[in-house]
Order: C-alpha cells, then sequence, then structure tokens
C-alpha cells in the first residue's frame, strides 16, 4: 500500500510540476504577443494553472487562439527549463521593466532569490519545473478573467488567463466535457432561466432578490426545516438585523472578523453594525433570565441573516453574497450533556439529508492547531477535552471520520459534513461547532443541583447552510428539474382552446385548495408552444384539457419526462400528486 501511495504523489507531483512549467510557457507566449506586457504571478490549480498580466488592451477569445498556438510552438522547440540563483541586485536588474516582479523581490527575506530561463523568457519563480518544455503534455487555453493584484481592490486590475492542462489528450477532453455540464448546471443560468432570483445593480453586488418562484423554494425549505426543529426540541426566536459594536468587541468577532464587516453606522452618539452572526444575540437571549439545570439543555434556533462584506471578487450568485439568511441554532447545555446533543444534531442532519435525498457526503473534524495560539483561544486542556468528546460521539454514532487540524473555528472544534456536488466537488453544507469560549465572555450561568452557579456549554449548529447556499446547491445538483415537493411551480394547466379555460380554472382551484402550486396557461398561443414552454420551465406536470377532458371531468398527464397518461380523473391525479409530494419523490 505504501509503494501505491509513493506513487500516487510522485504522479501528482509530476503534473503539478508540468502546470506550473505550463503557466511559464504561456507567460513566454503572452510577451511574445505583448513585448510591452507586464508579468505578475502564474500559480497551478486544481486543474491546470492561470498567469496574471498587464496588457497595453483587453484580450480577446482570438487571443487565446493566438497565445495557444504561440504554446504549441513553444513545446515542440523542447527548450531546456534552466535554474539560478542570483542576488536580488541582479534579480532587480533583470527584472526592471517588470514592476510586478520588482515588488515580490522586495518582500522576500533572502538575499538570494531564484530565476528560471526558457527559450524567450525568465521569470522570478521558486519551482520546480520539467527538464524542458518539450515535457507539457496536453493543455488548452479555458478563459480570460479579471484579478486585482494581491487580491487588493485598491491595486490595478490585472487580466488571469486560466488554462487545463493533464497528462493527455483525453484527460484534457473528459474536463473541457465536466467543464460545458458545469456551465448547464450552473445556478446562475438557471436561476435567470427559470426566474428564481435575479441581482439588481440599484441594490449591489451579493445582496440578491429572490423572485417569486425562488422564494416559494426558499419557504418550502424553511417551512421544512423549521418543523422538524421543533419536533427535535428547538425554541425559534427572531433578533434584530444590527447590535451595538461593542456587542460584537465582547464576543471577539469584532476583534477577529471586523475587516469582513460591514462600515460602523453612527446615530445620536451610539455606533451599530449589521451582524456578521447571529450567536451574540442568541447568547444574549440565553442570558435574559436565570436558568437552573433541569431547564438545560436550551436549543434556541432562528432563520436568522446575518451580513458579511465578500470582496466583489469573489461573489457569485447565490453561492458567495454579503447577506445570507442561515438556518442557525444555539444549544445551551453542561458539559456532559454536549456528547449526546452533538450526537442528536448528528442525527438531525442525518435525517434532514435523506429527505433532501443526499447520499454523497463525508465528515470532517475540524480541530485546532496548537502551535498557533494567535489563530485559537490558548486554552490547551479546553481543546482536549472538547476534542476527545467529538471524537468519542462519532465513534458511539458508528461514522468515519477525517481529521483536520487548523480547521476549527477559534472558539472550539467543529464537525464540518462535506456534501459531493454533481461535479464532484464538495461543499460545506452542515457544521456542529463546540465553544467553551464565548460562555467565558459573556460571563454565562446556570444554577447546578449544588445551588451554584455553574458554566454551560455553547453548541452552534447548522443544518442546511444558508438558504441562499443551499438553493444554489440544489438548482446545480437538480439541474433546475426539482422534485415535486419542492418545484416552485408542480403543474401548468394547458387549455387546448378558450372554451376549456373555464374547466382549467376550475381545477385550478380544486388543486389549489388541496395545497398543490399550479398555473393556468390562458395564453392565446397553440398547445404545443405552452408545453414546450412548460418544459423549458422544467415544471414536473403539465395537465392538458379538452372538449373530452372537460366532459370527462378528466385530465390529460403529461410528464417532463415526455410520459402521457391520457384521462386520468382530477381526483387520481390529485391522489397520485400529494403521495409523491408526502414522500418528497418525484413526479409521477
Amino acid at each position: 500500500m505504501a509503494e501505491t501511495l509513493l506513487e500516487q504523489d510522485h504522479a501528482h507531483d509530476f503534473l503539478d510540476t508540468m502546470r506550473h512549467s505550463a503557466a511559464h510557457i504561456m507567460a513566454e507566449a503572452v510577451l511574445s504577443i505583448f513585448p510591452e506586457g507586464k508579468v505578475g504571478i502564474g500559480p497551478t490549480i486544481d486543474y491546470g494553472f492561470y498567469y496574471d498580466f498587464d496588457l497595453p488592451r483587453p484580450l480577446t477569445p482570438e487571443d487565446l487562439v493566438a497565445i495557444e498556438t504561440k504554446m504549441q510552438a513553444i513545446v515542440a522547440q523542447d527548450a531546456p527549463f534552466s535554474r539560478e540563483e542570483v542576488s536580488k541586485d541582479e534579480a532587480r536588474r533583470i527584472f526592471a521593466q517588470q514592476p510586478y516582479k520588482l515588488e515580490i523581490i522586495d518582500v522576500i527575506p533572502d538575499e538570494q532569490v531564484r530565476v528560471y530561463r526558457q527559450s524567450g523568457f525568465t521569470d522570478l519563480c521558486r519551482g520546480p519545473h520539467l527538464e524542458s518544455t518539450g515535457q507539457v503534455k496536453a493543455f488548452k487555453l479555458l478563459t480570460i478573467a479579471g484579478a486585482y493584484w494581491r487580491g487588493d481592490e485598491k491595486r490595478p486590475m490585472l487580466q488571469r488567463i486560466y488554462g487545463a492542462a493533464y497528462e493527455t489528450s483525453e484527460e484534457v477532453e473528459r474536463y473541457l466535457e465536466l467543464l460545458e455540464e458545469a456551465r448547464q448546471r450552473d445556478h446562475r443560468k438557471l436561476g435567470a432561466e427559470l426566474g428564481l432570483f435575479t441581482v439588481a445593480e440599484e441594490v449591489g453586488s451579493g445582496l440578491p432578490l429572490w423572485l417569486p418562484k425562488g422564494a416559494t423554494i426558499r419557504r418550502i425549505l424553511e417551512r421544512w426545516i423549521v418543523d422538524l426543529e421543533l419536533a427535535s426540541g428547538y425554541q425559534h426566536v427572531y433578533t434584530p438585523h444590527i447590535a451595538k459594536v461593542e456587542l460584537y468587541h465582547r464576543s471577539g468577532h469584532w476583534e477577529k472578523f471586523h475587516e469582513a464587516m460591514f462600515p460602523v453606522m453612527e446615530r445620536d452618539n451610539e455606533q451599530f453594525v449589521l451582524r456578521p452572526m447571529n450567536c451574540p444575540h442568541h447568547i444574549l437571549i440565553y442570558k435574559s433570565g436565570m436558568h437552573s439545570y433541569r431547564e438545560l439543555p436550551i436549543r434556541i434556533a432562528e432563520l436568522g441573516t446575518q451580513y458579511r462584506y465578500e470582496k466583489s471578487g469573489e461573489l457569485s450568485g447565490l453561492s458567495r453574497v454579503r447577506a445570507m439568511t442561515l438556518n442557525d441554532a444555539h444549544i445551551f447545555c453542561r458539559a456532559e450533556q454536549v456528547k449526546d446533543e452533538f450526537k442528536a444534531v448528528v442525527n438531525l442532519i442525518l435525517e434532514a439529508y435523506k429527505q433532501l435525498g443526499f447520499t454523497s457526503y463525508w465528515h470532517r473534524l475540524s480541530l485546532h492547531d496548537p502551535n498557533d495560539p494567535v489563530k485559537y483561544h490558548p486554552d490547551e486542556e479546553m481543546w482536549q477535552f472538547t476534542e476527545q468528546v467529538l471524537r468519542e460521539a462519532m465513534d458511539e454514532l458508528g461514522l468515519p471520520y477525517v481529521e483536520a487540524p487548523g480547521e476549527a473555528a477559534f472558539y472550539g472544534p467543529k464537525l464540518d459534513v462535506q456534501v459531493q456536488t454533481a461535479l464532484g466537488k464538495d461543499e460545506t453544507i452542515s457544521t456542529i461547532q463546540i465553544d467553551n469560549h464565548l460562555p467565558h465572555r459573556f460571563d454565562l450561568e446556570y444554577i447546578g443541583e449544588d445551588g451554584k452557579a455553574h458554566r454551560p456549554t455553547i453548541i452552534h449548529r447548522g443544518v442546511l447552510s444558508t438558504f441562499e447556499r443551499m438553493v444554489a446547491y440544489l438548482i446545480e445538483n437538480y439541474k433546475g428539474v426539482f422534485p415535486l415537493w419542492l418545484a416552485p411551480v408542480q403543474a401548468v394547466l394547458i387549455p387546448i382552446a378558450d372554451r376549456h379555460l373555464e374547466y382549467a380554472q376550475k381545477v385550478a382551484s380544486q388543486l389549489r385548495a388541496l395545497g398543490l402550486r399550479v398555473q393556468v396557461d390562458d395564453r392565446s398561443e397553440r398547445m404545443n408552444s405552452k408545453i414546450r414552454d412548460a418544459q423549458l420551465q422544467k415544471v414536473p406536470y403539465m395537465l392538458i384539457m379538452g372538449d373530452r377532458e372537460a366532459a370527462d371531468g378528466a385530465l390529460s398527464v403529461r410528464l417532463l419526462s415526455g410520459e402521457e397518461i391520457r384521462g386520468q380523473k382530477v381526483g387520481d391525479f390529485v391522489a397520485m400528486a400529494l403521495e409523491a409530494v408526502s414522500k418528497r419523490g418525484e413526479a409521477g
């Protein structure tokens, strides 16, 4: 087994080195076309590489073709990569016309720096690289994007070229097919086509507007998860979206996260801020009264909206936003209750995943790094105790997990549930965090059986992540074809002619009264056009009605799959649809 792992590591190292070499080849190709161009950095990524450029004009798709052709010529030259160690002064001479490289040289602590040369290009680089350009196997330039230098919005905007690189052309083709599938599933594309959400410049980036259909999906999820939580003993609350800055000084969030918070608002000599998380509000709800050990655990839940000033370049549809509503809850419990409460939350997550149809996920136990007292609260005894409790709980549940040192929250360890997307990537959906730090900062207490004051432990947990991220995930996972219980419109009634409209409206009223979400397509369009439009909107049922259906009190049911059920009685259709909704199954 060890030999196999070494072989895998060697293969990964070669691929990473090849991608790094391809980035240098691309930089040489770009500068051969734009001799006056300035270069930034060019690292590898999980599927290939990119390089940032400051060029005299915006690049076009045609430029990518020309750059790729130049790259192929450089590969064909089979020019050697050579490495040199030079002084920083010599490096400044070499890169005198490259201001971004000069900036990097200035921050390198060593007096010697490394440069790599190949044919007509020299780069400041730690390496490693292949022996020659001819060893680069298969690559494809993909896209052009904007990127601020050093990720700073106040610095110049550079042009970033992305490329894919693999050992075979077949692997490159497979990756391109995966990209096309990702494009088809992109929740931003489907969200616009299906009328689920929009982003308006007048409102601001990262602040999506939920359209009626998208709001319907979100509302269904909200009602469903609240019902699950109520059945599990949670008490739901409402808290304000803002608070005084002092609250976040006390919690420690201002010190750790103020750069990601919105600016302070000042009125009447008081300073307020949009909340970046909900836990301080819930802590104050707990603190509003005295509690006995008999009351614990107390489970406080909220669909709480919070705000974080994400960088504009990182915003993306619903998956990365600045205003997000979290399926949030905080459990206040005694130390001896932590394990059982943790296990109960895990079971709640598993039940939710079962009802959502999630099958591919794994558990990551995120632990602290004892060598990083800046990032983590310096209480090693607390960390050792809480981390061991989580290990024991997972073992007792019989669930496998992967330990991840350095991934814990600053106040305690956590369990992250990583759900696999339809494209094979992992997305953190659910988290459970153990916290013995904030109870001390807020001086939380309960009266124990001994009549003395004791500190509770807080368990922070989110089952569905934010509704924005969850809906983005579901759109891409289902490719817009939602199961019947989540479909914003479950059926479209299609009268063949105007004389059938009255019957369609009557049936629609019946279906709505029974809780089904239906629309009547009363447009003066041909029936086939209405069917096609309903299919494009991915409506599960199309209910077609003409003379025969109106006379018989029946429907001609067409499923999105193309299957047809002719002459079905309205009552039979209702029974079929409601059963599918109750089971959270597919239409039909």
